[in-house]
């Protein structure tokens, strides 16, 4: 399964729900996650990956970066537990 379409899945579904789905683009920044999810004060940063593929050195890095400011990274890689994430944090 290609990873666009894992993300574009768990992004429809997100926005069913109600939450605010953007493209994490940071010009001059490589290895940011490739979305924010927003919704009602919930912060999520999702990184989308092919199945059993794992982020790079860069990524884990500036995961590590937003995780020391508190704001955890998740590294989805399946439709379903993408689904079952955003389902754990809408309120």
């Amino acid at each position: 399964m290609l990873e666009s379409h894992i993300e574009k899945t768990v992004c429809s579904h997100a926005r069913k729900l109600g939450w605010l789905v953007f493209k994490f683009v940071s010009p001059g920044v490589r290895g940011v996650p490739d979305r924010i999810f927003i919704k009602h004060g919930s912060l999520l940063f999702i990184e989308f990956k092919a199945p059993k593929k794992k982020p790079n050195r860069l990524q884990v890095w500036i995961h590590d970066q937003l995780e020391s400011h508190g704001f955890p990274v998740y590294v989805i890689d399946d439709i379903d537990a993408g689904k079952e994430l955003v389902d754990a944090h809408t309120r």
